[in-house]
């Protein structure tokens, strides 16, 4: 996604950028590496829900032990975080540097505490999601942006923005669907989700609300942003429109573990495909020139 951001769509809108291709690339490592570190934390929290839900997928505990689990994640957030620091200096905005302890603590608070509380996991981890998009615009963008360029800058910043609510909304519809997925081995392990909370039922009720609201949210976009770009439109109603009125028709008969990773695989298919439409855009741009 980070590539895709910089690459398809910063490099070639002729703005101003503040990191090299070496610092991009090391920005990029230590988004991974956080993220990395969070994803075996997580796993270590999770074993005994794991072994329930999904047995098959278990690796800590199994393919390596819990101690060894607990180094990883030790190496790769201070990898991630240490990184973090020298870019922050590089573009002489130390205090930036608060934002990669900000996300490695609320992964680990998250995996330790926060998804045992309804919906506010969920939301977490969708922030988290949007948040490697803003690192971008201020990293990237923000640091170069003066007054001659302001409005170009401006314009590029706002965009950025616009995906990090866009993959915050996709990835919170997502992350409510997995506790429908993984409810089995959350109740008999004492993790209190959403599903369990409220009940099935109420849960789907959510996430059609939400998944009404994205749909909604996107079509204002295209009317009132991209409405000219006649690709770009005809990309969004296969690529990101269609699948999500797919998964709304699913959701609403969806009851077994096996329908609700299915919907969870089509809001992947959303939120990749919707990352890819910025690169639509600026072909769609050029061609129109």
């Amino acid at each position: 996604m980070q590539l895709v951001f910089r690459y398809l769509f910063l490099a070639q809108s002729y703005i101003d950028l503040a990191l090299t291709e070496f610092n991009y690339i090391l920005l990029v490592i230590s988004t991974v590496c956080i993220a990395a570190g969070g994803y075996v934390i997580n796993n270590i929290m999770d074993q005994d829900t794991d072994e329930i839900a999904k047995p098959q997928n278990r690796v800590v505990g199994v393919s390596i032990s819990e101690t060894g689990a607990y180094n990883w994640y030790i190496v790769l957030t201070i990898i991630g975080v240490g990184i973090g620091f020298y870019l922050s200096n590089v573009i002489y905005k130390p205090t930036f540097a608060s934002m990669f302890i900000l996300v490695a603590t609320l992964l680990y608070v998250y995996a330790t505490n926060l998804k045992q509380i309804p919906l506010l996991g969920n939301i977490i981890v969708a922030l988290l999601l949007s948040i490697s998009i803003v690192i971008i615009a201020l990293f990237d963008i923000f640091p170069a942006t003066d007054l001659e360029n302001y409005s170009r800058m401006d314009r590029a910043f706002d965009i950025l923005i616009d995906y990090a609510i866009f993959a915050f909304i996709i990835n919170l519809i997502r992350e409510i669907v997995k506790d429908l997925e993984d409810m089995d081995g959350d109740y008999q392990t004492g993790i209190n989700t959403l599903p369990i909370a409220i009940g099935i039922q109420k849960t789907k009720i959510l996430v059609g609300v939400l998944t009404i609201m994205a749909i909604v949210i996107l079509a204002y976009y295209l009317k009132t942003s991209l409405f000219e770009l006649d690709y770009t439109i005809y990309y969004a109603l296969v690529f990101v429109f269609g699948p999500l009125v797919y998964f709304g028709a699913k959701l609403i008969n969806a009851t077994t573990k096996k329908e609700f990773h299915h919907l969870s695989t089509m809001l992947k298919i959303v939120l990749f495909f919707g990352i890819l439409s910025i690169a639509v855009i600026v072909l769609n741009l050029k061609y129109a020139q």
